[in-house]
């Protein structure tokens, strides 16, 4: 059976599956709450449900749904009135989805993250504890991001990125993000006619990033964020498809194998869970610049590193913040948590873990980064 065969066959056989829907479906193109088609998706997922497939809805629209409450025509760009139209909106929203679950006597929950409930080691375990208890208990959560309160220091950046990061979260088998398009394509078709749609490739391939577009008017992902949540998403072994909200039964037959949209598998076996919620942090406070003999004994033996092997210390850091770890030329080698500040790291740059004590008066660890907080990317 070819590669690609086996990539629409897990579908088939997948027991847990995140579903992204965009901001341009859920208020058809700016016009408000579309109650129908949302609807038709809820239909879609308690069809699934019948066949005790978990489903965990990732939902875009507060801040859309909101601005057409309030009569604002254009999205705007200062964080308080985004915040406002989110606090709008989102009652909409909820109460719609609501409604179109209870006619199948299924019950949902309302679940706003920020970056901070994810980057956070033991609010990333309180989240996943409360979300894997409510899909045990068949209740669907609906995720969106909590624009009410978010700044853009702590913001995801989109829902793809939301979508891909609660599908690692879970160790979801599927990621599906609906969007107003058919998938993926080899140039914009909105400018190139003969533009053929991309129906199955590795999440990894860098090619992708090459062919993917910017956002719309109404949310802030376009076809670049659908290519990195497929990226993101793959660390935990999930497939990714991209695929039009507006087929019809576009779930079902998805999850029945059906060749629709753009599926991107992961190349990689997945991550354990530690290294996944390393990988999958954004907020990074620091960049450590490393020689080539440090970056060979990462990426061949995933051993910790040590100062000796760090040429630059760059940021303001503190100890157990996130940092990245770059070869010479500046390409990225690996993330991790530093037992050391910036400061400290500065001066332990280049030495041995033997002089550590001599240099700084104390020893919290022999090493910058340990081997359990460092992922290699």
């Amino acid at each position: 059976m070819s590669e690609q065969a086996l990539g629409r066959e897990a579908l088939s056989g997948a027991r847990r599956v995140v579903v992204k829907i965009g901001s341009a479906l859920l208020t058809n193109d700016g016009r408000g709450l579309d109650d129908a088609a949302i609807g038709r998706w809820v239909d879609q997922i308690a069809a699934l449900h019948q066949r005790d497939i978990e489903v965990v809805l990732v939902s875009s629209g507060a801040v859309a749904a909101g601005m057409v409450r309030l009569g604002w025509q254009v999205r705007p760009s200062a964080v308080h009135e985004l915040q406002a139209a989110a606090a709008v909106g989102q009652n909409g929203l909820t109460q719609c989805y609501e409604q179109h679950f209870a006619r199948h006597g299924m019950l949902t929950a309302q679940v706003l993250l920020t970056h901070d409930d994810l980057s956070n080691r033991k609010r990333y375990l309180n989240a996943l504890s409360a979300l894997r208890t409510l899909v045990e208990m068949r209740v669907v959560p609906v995720i969106n991001e909590n624009d009410t309160v978010v700044t853009d220091e702590i913001r995801f950046g989109d829902n793809d990125t939301l979508g891909a990061l609660v599908a690692n979260l879970l160790e979801a088998d599927a990621l599906f993000l609906l969007t107003d398009q058919e998938g993926l394509f080899d140039a914009d078709p909105r400018h190139t006619p003969d533009a053929k749609l991309i129906t199955d490739g590795h999440a990894d391939d860098p090619r992708l990033a090459a062919v993917a577009g910017t956002g719309g008017a109404l949310g802030r992902g376009g076809m670049s964020t659908k290519v990195r949540a497929a990226q993101l998403a793959a660390r935990s072994g999930a497939v990714t498809v991209i695929a039009s909200g507006r087929q019809p039964e576009v779930l079902t037959r998805l999850m029945a194998g059906e060749r629709l949209g753009t599926l991107l598998r992961p190349e990689q076996a997945p991550i354990a869970a530690r290294k996944r919620w390393l990988a999958g942090q954004l907020q990074v406070r620091g960049t450590l610049t490393l020689d080539a003999g440090a970056v060979k004994v990462l990426r061949d033996k995933g051993s910790s590193l040590l100062a000796v092997g760090v040429c630059e210390v760059q940021g303001g850091f503190r100890r157990g913040d996130m940092v990245t770890c770059v070869d010479e030329q500046g390409a990225l080698v690996a993330k991790g948590l530093v037992n050391y500040g910036a400061e400290e790291a500065r001066q332990l740059a280049g030495q041995p873990s033997h002089q550590i004590e001599a240099i700084l008066g104390y020893m919290e660890a022999p090493e910058l980064i340990h081997r359990d907080n460092l992922v290699v990317v």
